[in-house]
């Protein structure tokens, strides 16, 4: 079963294909600026705004999957039209697609956690350009599966462990929000529930989030506890102070996708209680 995954050179993009050249498979990889380092996987450079290029892509690798895991940020351009461009492709060339899709579709108010059948309510540039493109995709790839995520933690690369060591060493300016709730994932987890869903047949919104509600402070005070940093050093704020978009308290509810799962979604006081970044 050849896999493209979209975004290869990225954090998840880049789990995902360490995980399936571990398991002694061969993906295809996309990048935009650079290879990943992994060279057990097939690199192909693609911007996903050219879409005649993606079909470029997809006619020559012939995938029986595709995983976008590309982060395109608030660009329209990419994260919503890019995406929309790849189900469109997808469809046309009878693909399974499985698309991953965040938290921040939804607002944050009016409920206290999101479970699988909630719709998209988002209050930012990148929250409408995810549910843009995950209704292209639910509505054109009728056998496609859309993985809701939330913060990706893990092996001391994500962005929030790096702010976490910059704003304890006080090289960065910023304070972590205690009003700021999320479920942080790991990152080998949830590579590991995307490749699940993707060798299956499973279709429709899944969640893949962690159980742990907790503010990104909160979520600080873990890694900096792991890591043998002082988490006193670590500012706090709320981000309700600031004016700053978005939703504040935005729980995935991911029970209903883990009943389905063998993989399981370990919470962050579990994958963040031992000492040290986890090995790579």
């Amino acid at each position: 079963m050849t896999v493209l995954i979209i975004g290869g050179n990225g954090f998840l993009g880049a789990e995902l294909v360490r995980q399936a050249v571990s398991a002694g498979r061969r993906p295809a990889a996309t990048f935009h600026s650079r290879p990943g380092s992994d060279d057990g996987a097939a690199w192909h450079h693609l911007d996903l705004r050219d879409s005649f290029r993606l079909g470029e892509v997809l006619d020559t690798v012939a995938p029986a999957a595709v995983i976008n895991a590309t982060s395109g940020g608030a660009d329209w351009a990419i994260t919503a039209e890019g995406g929309i461009h790849l189900a469109q492709a997808a469809a046309k060339r009878s693909i399974r697609l499985v698309h991953v899709s965040s938290d921040a579709v939804f607002s944050g108010t009016g409920r206290d956690w999101y479970d699988e059948s909630c719709l998209p309510d988002p209050l930012t540039p990148y929250g409408a350009a995810k549910a843009a493109a995950e209704t292209a995709v639910r509505l054109l790839c009728t056998h496609a599966a859309v993985a809701r995520t939330s913060l990706i933690i893990g092996n001391g690369r994500s962005e929030h462990e790096q702010l976490v060591h910059a704003l304890a060493a006080g090289t960065r300016q910023g304070a972590l929000y205690t009003d700021d709730i999320r479920c942080p994932v790991h990152v080998e987890d949830l590579a590991a529930a995307l490749w699940e869903i993707t060798r299956s047949d499973a279709a429709g919104v899944f969640h893949l989030a962690g159980p742990d509600a907790l503010s990104r402070y909160e979520l600080g005070e873990l890694i900096a506890r792991r890591d043998g940093l002082d988490p006193a050093r670590l500012p706090s704020a709320r981000r309700s102070d600031t004016g700053l978009p978005g939703g504040l308290d935005v729980r995935l509810d991911s029970r209903a996708t883990q009943q389905k799962l063998r993989t399981r979604l370990r919470g962050a006081r579990e994958f963040l209680s031992g000492n040290g970044p986890e090995p790579a």
